[in-house]
């Protein structure tokens, strides 16, 4: 009864989501999200899943495409932030682990300005498909993560990371690919 309840609030919550202006392009399995404005600047795939607490938020000026794109089948676990000012795409069949936080953007670091009129900076940030995220991995601006790559529990990545590259650290670094070879 449990599964079927749930499943309910589910689709009620695309019908929501939908009325708002956000992108489903078919069946989309949510938990209570938030999505607190911008609706119409994300795009979501059939088969995607968003668990309890995801955020997915737009700020900035709009753009003619989708600041949050986020890939079919792929999973966005508990309490994981999708911050976006011009572009995150999120790709197919990817796993995002709980409480992650995924950025375009930060702050100028002017002498004369404090922190919160510093002027945004933004660059677009690429995980691409069948990519494996563990909990609390911070990626930031600029950052393309290639296929198939694993990012470690607790990672922040600041830098590109390769197709089939495992990476683990502060900052994240490859230390082996997929096909078994160390570095």
């Amino acid at each position: 009864m449990h599964r079927v309840i749930e499943g309910a609030h589910s689709r009620w919550r695309n019908i929501y989501y939908r009325s708002l202006g956000v992108k489903l392009h078919g069946y989309v399995w949510m938990r209570q999200i938030e999505v607190p404005r911008n609706f119409d600047e994300i795009e979501i795939e059939a088969g995607a899943s968003l668990d309890q607490g995801v955020v997915l938020l737009c700020s900035g000026e709009s753009q003619s495409h989708p600041k949050i794109y986020i890939g079919t089948q792929t999973y966005i676990n508990r309490n994981t932030f999708l911050d976006a000012s011009l572009s995150i795409i999120v790709g197919r069949q990817c796993a995002i682990g709980p409480n992650c936080y995924i950025t375009d953007h930060d702050h100028g670091l002017e002498a004369n300005l404090p922190p919160l009129e510093q002027p945004l900076i933004s660059k677009p940030t690429c995980i691409s498909d069948r990519v494996w995220l563990g909990a609390n991995v911070t990626i930031l601006k600029g950052v393309t993560i290639g296929n198939d790559a694993v990012i470690g529990a607790g990672s922040v990545v600041t830098k590109d990371i390769p197709e089939r590259a495992i990476a683990v650290g502060v900052p994240a670094k490859v230390i082996r690919h997929r096909d078994g070879n160390e570095l």
